[in-house]
C-alpha cells in the first residue's frame, strides 16, 4: 500500500539525516503540530514518533476515558504526562470534562460533559464554572509535570459560544482552532477516508502557518491514523516545514503561562 511505501521511504530519510532537527535558517515556514487526548490508545506509540523527528508538538489535554478503563488525567497517567513536558512539548486545556459549549443564555453558558458524574447532561455554567473547568487541567498538569499549561485552550469539536470565549480570555486562555488542510481526518470513518488519502491530502495542502490537529486516539476509526505521523512529518520537512509548538507561533507566544498569571495575580491554582 502506498502509506506502507511511505513509511519505509521515511526509515531512509531518518537514517541519512543530520542529527537533530533543522536549523531555522534551513526553514521555508513554520508548522503547528496540535494533539488531542482522545481515548489516548496511540499515546506512546506517537511520543515516540515525535521523540525519532526531534519534534515538539502542543497537547491539548481533557480527562478522557482510555482502553485501560481508566482516564486520561487519572494518576496513572502522570509518568505519560510528566515525560512529555520533560521533552519540552507545549501543552493547553481541552476542558476538564471534554465537553460541548452548546449555547450562551442569561446567566452563563450551556455545556453538555462527555464524561463525569454529568455525563450528557446539559448544565450551566457560570464564567467563574467555565474558568474552572479549564484549570482543573492546568492543576492536574502542574501536580504530575512541575510545570502547568500554556495559556491556550481547545473547546471539544472546535464549539464555542461568545461568552465562553469571553470567560476564558478573563482568566487568561486564548483559544486555538486549526486550519483548514491541517484537520489530519484521524476521526473520520477509515473506510471512506482511508489513511493513504488523507496523507497525501495534508502533504499536499498544508502550508505555511498552519496549525494542524490530530489525537493520540480515536474509538471510532477502524485503521488508525497514527502510523501516518511518520511520514506525514517527514514529508513536511522535506517541503521545508519545521514544526513548532504554539509556544512559536506569532499568535500565541506572547500569551503568557498561566502559572505565571496566577502567580502575578496572587490567585491560587484552585
Amino acid at each position: 500500500m502506498l502509506w506502507q511505501s511511505a513509511v519505509a521511504a521515511v526509515a531512509a530519510v531518518v537514517a541519512l539525516a543530520p542529527a537533530g532537527a533543522a536549523a531555522a535558517d534551513q526553514c521555508r515556514g513554520h508548522v503547528y503540530l496540535t494533539l488531542d487526548t482522545g481515548n489516548m490508545r496511540h499515546a506512546e506509540e506517537i511520543a515516540a514518533i515525535l521523540r525519532r523527528h526531534d519534534v515538539r508538538a502542543t497537547f491539548f489535554l481533557a480527562n478522557e476515558k482510555t482502553p485501560r478503563g481508566d482516564f486520561s488525567l487519572d494518576a496513572s497517567w502522570s509518568a505519560y504526562w510528566k515525560a512529555r513536558a520533560d521533552e519540552g512539548h507545549a501543552f493547553g486545556s481541552h476542558t476538564w470534562r471534554h465537553g460541548r459549549f452548546v449555547a450562551d443564555d442569561a446567566t452563563g453558558v450551556r455545556y453538555r460533559p462527555q464524561f463525569g458524574d454529568e455525563a450528557g447532561k446539559a448544565i450551566n455554567l457560570t464564567p467563574a464554572a467555565v474558568c474552572e473547568e479549564l484549570r482543573r487541567v492546568d492543576k492536574t498538569l502542574a501536580a504530575y509535570a512541575g510545570r502547568g499549561l500554556d495559556a491556550v485552550w481547545r473547546a471539544p469539536g472546535g464549539h464555542t459560544t461568545p461568552k465562553t470565549l469571553a470567560a476564558a480570555k478573563d482568566c487568561g486562555f486564548a483559544h486555538v482552532g486549526w486550519a483548514p488542510a491541517g484537520f489530519l481526518g484521524d476521526e473520520l470513518p477509515s473506510d471512506r477516508y482511508p489513511n493513504e488519502m488523507l496523507l497525501a491530502r495534508a502533504l499536499r495542502d498544508i502550508r505555511d502557518g498552519d496549525v494542524l490537529m490530530a489525537h493520540l486516539g480515536i474509538w471510532s476509526r477502524k485503521d488508525p491514523f497514527a502510523p501516518m505521523l511518520e511520514p506525514l512529518i517527514a514529508g513536511l520537512k522535506e517541503r521545508g516545514l519545521c514544526l513548532r509548538t504554539l509556544r512559536e507561533h506569532p499568535g500565541y507566544r506572547a500569551q503568557v503561562p498561566i502559572a505565571a498569571q496566577l502567580a502575578a495575580s496572587g490567585a491560587p491554582r484552585r
